[in-house]
This record gives structure tokens, C-alpha cells and sequence, in this order.
């Protein structure tokens, strides 16, 4: 992870509240199973490591994160934040990226293709056509 990647994750994680706190029990395998599953939900996370955990907080950050396959962003005072980068969203954001691609390109396209086609004449043509049709009599059917 670069500095710039952490420095960005930082800004994220001081939104974030904490999900999880660790208490006298420490690391239970229940709490290393629920920060997985919070982690492929939701790629960032803050735990809070509570006064009566006798552990430090450093090296709680490294076990959960060695058990989750997470990356450790930053531990202060007894806060800890985690990172795991979540492939499968990953992938959706890069398909929505290529569909909006290809999307502006079609867009461009046509602007361009009606810009080339379309001149002065016809518009003021399409104008007289518009001012017969609103200025003839309506026809009536009885």
C-alpha cells in the first residue's frame, strides 16, 4: 500500500464510526469471523480497543489483520483501522467505468455526426414547416 493510498484511507476511516469493539476476552474466533464478513461488505473498518483489554493495541491490529488477510491503516491511541480490498467490487466499478466510456464515445459520436450533417438551411426550413402546419386551418370531420 502506497502513502498516498493510506493517507486517503486515514481521511475515509476518520468518518467512520466503530463497528467493533475488543473487550476483556481479546480476539475470540466469533469476532475474527464477524470483522471478515464486515470487511468483504464494506472494505473499511474501525474497531475500538476497550480500557479493560489487557492486550496492546498494535498487536491486535496485526493478529486480526494476519486472520482477515487485511491490511492494518493505522493504529492510534486504542483505535485500530483495517483495510481489505474487495475484488468483486473492484471489478463492478471497472465495468460501470467502460459502460460510461462507451456511453460518452456514442454520444460524441452522434453530436459530431449531426454537427456535419445539420446546417443553417435546414433548420430554417424545419422552421417554415412548423409555422404552415400551425398556421393552416384545422380540417373538421362532421
Amino acid at each position: 500500500m502506497t502513502s498516498k493510498e493510506r493517507a486517503e484511507l486515514k481521511s475515509r476511516a476518520m468518518k467512520l464510526d466503530s463497528i467493533f469493539q475488543v473487550g476483556k476476552s481479546s480476539l475470540t474466533p466469533q469476532l475474527v469471523d464477524a470483522i471478515k464478513a464486515a470487511l468483504k461488505s464494506r472494505e473499511l473498518i474501525k474497531i475500538n480497543v476497550l480500557k479493560n483489554c489487557m492486550d496492546d493495541p498494535r498487536e491486535i491490529a496485526e493478529l486480526v489483520a494476519e486472520r482477515t488477510n487485511s491490511q492494518v491503516v493505522q493504529v492510534i491511541g486504542k483505535k485500530i483501522v483495517l483495510y481489505k480490498k474487495n475484488m468483486q467490487r473492484e471489478e463492478k466499478r471497472k465495468r460501470a467505468e467502460k459502460q460510461m466510456q462507451k456511453k460518452k464515445t456514442l454520444q460524441k459520436a452522434r453530436r459530431n455526426s449531426t454537427k456535419k450533417e445539420w446546417t443553417k438551411e435546414d433548420s430554417l426550413r424545419k422552421k417554415k414547416e412548423n409555422m404552415k402546419k400551425k398556421t393552416a386551418a384545422p380540417s373538421f370531420k362532421w
